[in-house]
């Protein structure tokens, strides 16, 4: 039983005399710059801001490629990298920039080719994900398409 409270009053002495430094003296002046940096680096986020967000290809004959490009520019404060682009569909394929740092203000294309398939309005989606704060931006391409062998006429609007 001494043996254990002595060992316990030990304890307790070391544990209280090591704790006596000062939490402050260990830190370094060169880390807290870094970290002031890092911080501010981290809010320094890209805005991706196209010049629409949809394309009409209106009226096309079933089976004729389309093609079209969304035109992009950083707006933000940090470089804008994308990351992936997919479509709704197998029948439209985007092409962009991808790992590509983009600095703010330069700007970026985005090309969606369509093969055309479908029939009557046709409206296809395009995600485009990157490093913004948003994280994913959607476009949309849309064309109304007539069978093969018809003349190329629209709805009718009434």
């Amino acid at each position: 039983m001494k043996k254990v409270l002595l060992i316990t009053a030990l304890f307790s002495a070391f544990a209280f005399v090591s704790c006596k430094e000062k939490a402050s003296s260990k830190i370094k002046t060169e880390n807290v710059a870094v970290a002031a940096e890092r911080d501010e680096a981290a809010k320094a986020l890209p805005i991706m801001s196209f010049d629409k967000a949809e394309h009409d290809f209106g009226t096309i004959v079933q089976g004729t490629p389309q093609e079209t490009v969304f035109k992009f520019t950083n707006t933000g404060t940090g470089p804008l990298i994308l990351t992936n682009a997919k479509s709704s569909c197998g029948c439209t394929i985007p092409e962009y920039p991808k790992n590509t740092p983009i600095a703010p203000g330069e700007s970026g294309e985005l090309l969606v080719k369509f093969n055309g398939s479908g029939s009557n309005q046709v409206t296809k989606t395009i995600t485009v994900t990157a490093n913004t704060e948003k994280k994913t931006e959607t476009l949309r391409i849309k064309a109304f398409v007539n069978p093969k062998g018809t003349a190329a006429v629209g709805p009718t609007v009434n």
